[in-house]
């Protein structure tokens, strides 16, 4: 299901994470552990997430939307989420992290969560709506970025 583009993207960017609470409101949580499973299954652990894996547990409807920043293309992923606290998923992943050099990860994952992925859609900025190129928006971005940093007064402390 996921061509080399989202895997590209999933790998490369913060995974943003939406579920439904109990009384119906969103809940969205950026995840820095968003990665490809398998051909249909993304995956994130549960280092801080008691909110999210609560609201899977009741209600198994997931989003991830993960964008790269820079040329503001990425893709958003429907699906269902199952929760792992042991067992072999739960061994697999911490194995997976631990390979990923995810540092302390048998330590730190509470739980593994396999989002099985039922759609998967593009997310394009309105700039390209008006003939922006992903170079220009790179390049724009990046300017952007980079003159932030330059501001900052913790930069200057690197």
């Amino acid at each position: 299901m996921f061509t080399e583009d989202m895997r590209r993207v999933v790998e490369a960017e913060l995974g943003f994470i939406a579920t439904v609470c109990p009384d119906g409101t969103p809940n969205l949580s950026p995840k820095g552990t968003t990665a490809v499973w398998d051909d249909d299954h993304l995956v994130f652990a549960d280092l801080r997430s008691p909110g999210t894996v609560e609201n899977l547990r009741s209600n198994a409807s997931i989003e991830i939307n993960v964008v790269d920043q820079l040329v503001r293309k990425g893709y958003r992923f429907k699906g269902t989420g199952t929760v792992y606290t042991h067992g072999d998923v739960f061994e697999r992943g911490v194995q997976f992290y631990e390979a990923r050099g995810t540092v302390k990860a048998r330590e730190r994952i509470r739980g593994i969560v396999i989002v099985a992925v039922e759609r998967a859609l593009p997310v394009i900025s309105p700039a390209y709506d008006i003939g922006l190129t992903e170079d220009e928006l790179r390049e724009s971005n990046l300017r952007r970025l980079t003159a932030r940093s330059a501001e900052s007064p913790r930069s200057q402390d690197v």
